[in-house]
């Protein structure tokens, strides 16, 4: 009789193994071919704060959702990504994605810390491959550069950065302003002024652009968006005591309404060839977490509740529409959207296309999915093949679940008495 226990871990020790070979090549290795024609679209990339798959329409987790219709109709029109993994904080997530790279390559493995300078970033690189036929801004929360405000997101490459330099505002209306090098001081709601910085950004580009729009919202502090951008009604001011759902929700769906708005603003042409990505960093903060989820099983850990994210593509060129199970890394967002500007490579570090989904439905894109975290207290990282899922803790401790059959990761199987297959 075989033992299962060891053939199950035999069978992810092979995919850690994958990990350590994966191709790092350069940007510089890839073929430099000039795109110019007018039908490159246009490419918005929409990261919302601290959103789970209980927090957004589209998923059955979580009892109470949001009033989120323009969300929604990124995710009518096109796909519902079942098995996106992200990281459990914010700046190991959006390194991933800037870079291919995984953390222990770019040393950002929790929120706060620094992406070297001499990361090649997606901006970068699509400059590099396309002759700089794009232009490039990325509007919003930055949070890569730890909580310092020295560093001008610019000198990676981006065309224009305006935003949010740190990871939280204290304030939503009375904030640190980022732009041309210096911050002021902003009254507006941060919700609001990042939609007014990106309308009047795309209404000033004469060529294909691509738009990396990092709200903040809902991430804490709780607060009370403007009336007229929630259906939550009449809410006190927050303190604590109170319960933070309604804000948190009132907080998604002011950024919806702020969705809705920018994309108004675009007109119906250049609109009609953009596409057009929403996903959420990491999963639904603690104070807020809904079953089948449990506040040590969200944000902040490497179960599914923290790294399983909403992911929605529509748009110009998507075909498909409805959910598909095919498992990606936030990694792969790198080549995909390189992919998608024109680049003639579909993989590069730890990052694989899966442009290819867009239109078809019969390409495995990857065969393990990985993530890991590293925040001073707890050093761990996790792997799957879509089926089983194994978790190593640096003190020596081992989960492994049927992602299957154990969707919420109830029953640990190395602790279980298996049976042969």
């Amino acid at each position: 009789m075989k033992n299962i226990k060891h053939v199950l871990r035999l069978s992810i020790v092979l995919i850690t193994i994958n990990i350590s070979s994966c191709s790092d090549n350069s940007a510089s290795n890839l073929p430099n071919d000039e795109i110019s024609s007018p039908e490159s679209p246009n490419i918005l990339f929409i990261i919302a704060d601290d959103v789970g798959k209980d927090a957004i329409n589209g998923f059955t987790e979580g009892n109470i959702k949001p009033n989120t219709p323009n969300i929604d109709a990124i995710r009518f029109n096109g796909l519902s990504f079942n098995n996106f993994w992200v990281y459990p904080t914010c700046s190991p997530t959006r390194a991933s994605i800037i870079t291919g790279k995984y953390g222990y390559r770019t040393g950002v493995k929790n929120a706060g810390d620094e992406l070297a300078l001499s990361e090649i970033t997606l901006q970068q690189h699509i400059q590099d491959q396309t002759s700089n036929n794009y232009t490039s801004a990325i509007v919003g929360k930055w949070h890569l550069s730890g909580n310092g405000l020295g560093i001008n997101p610019e000198s990676f490459g981006i065309d224009y950065y305006a935003g949010l330099i740190r990871g939280v505002a204290e304030n939503y209306y009375e904030w640190q302003f980022f732009e041309n090098g210096t911050n002021n001081l902003e009254n507006s709601y941060i919700t609001e002024k990042f939609t007014d910085v990106s309308v009047d950004w795309i209404n000033e580009q004469s060529k294909p652009w691509f738009l990396w729009l990092a709200y903040n919202a809902p991430h804490t502090p709780f607060h009370i968006p403007p009336n007229s951008m929630h259906n939550q009604g009449n809410l006190p001011n927050y303190v604590d005591g109170l319960d933070p759902t309604p804000y948190y929700m009132a907080a998604i769906e002011a950024m919806d309404y702020q969705i809705g708005r920018l994309l108004d603003n675009i007109p119906v042409d250049e609109r009609d060839n953009t596409v057009i990505i929403f996903i959420g960093d990491n999963g639904t903060p603690n104070q807020v977490t809904q079953s089948p989820y449990s506040s040590s099983t969200v944000k902040n850990t490497l179960y599914q509740g923290g790294i399983n994210t909403p992911m929605f593509i529509s748009g110009s060129g998507i075909t498909r529409t409805g959910f598909d199970d095919h498992i990606i890394n936030s990694t792969d967002l790198f080549a995909t959207i390189a992919e998608i500007a024109g680049s003639s490579g579909n993989e590069i570090h730890d990052s694989k296309s899966f442009k290819t989904l867009f239109t078809t439905n019969n390409t495995a894109i990857r065969n393990h999915q990985y993530s890991e975290i590293n925040n001073g207290v707890i050093e761990a990282w996790t792997i799957s093949n879509g089926t089983y899922k194994l978790i190593v803790n640096s003190n020596g401790d081992e989960q492994m679940y049927n992602l299957l059959q154990d969707p919420y990761e109830n029953n640990y199987l190395i602790n279980s008495n298996l049976t042969a297959l």
